[in-house]
């Protein structure tokens, strides 16, 4: 193999390892943390709607407070709930609210995990395309 196959192939290769693969850990793990805000939504989204269904006005629970450390609470009005919004700001909400604001807020979640999806088909697609490049370089056949 001639040196200026030799120089193109070691930049293709140092162009997949040192940017699109770094690239495409990232994409996932974000899409992963969607996901998971995902659920917790869902979660509280789930629990509203068996508190409205069972009619409970009050209630008995665990709360974490931190590194797995529980303390048992008493919930006297459930009527109204704090949601945390983000940014460390909770924001107080009736039932009906906090599940129009879960409804919007999961929408745009989902708009969210189809673009990384999105981005991460199109960085698997160019690992592919400059694994192809490479292939030809070498002149290797097609399997």
């Amino acid at each position: 193999m001639d040196k200026y196959r030799e120089v193109k192939v070691t930049k293709f290769e140092e162009f997949v390892d040192r940017r699109l693969k770094p690239d495409l850990v990232k994409a996932i793990a974000e899409r992963d943390k969607i996901f998971e805000r995902q659920k917790i939504f869902s979660d509280l989204k789930r629990n509203i709607q068996n508190l409205e269904k069972n009619s409970v006005s009050s209630l008995k629970t665990l709360v974490n407070l931190g590194s797995e450390v529980y303390m048992q609470a008493e919930v006297p009005d459930t009527r109204r709930i704090f949601v945390d919004v983000g940014l460390g700001f909770h924001v107080e909400f009736t039932w009906s609210e906090a599940l129009n604001y879960i409804a919007a807020r999961e929408e745009r979640l989902a708009k969210q995990i189809e673009e990384y999806t999105r981005m991460i088909a199109s960085i698997k697609a160019q690992i592919k395309l400059v694994c192809e490049g490479i292939r030809e370089l070498l002149q290797i056949p097609v399997e």
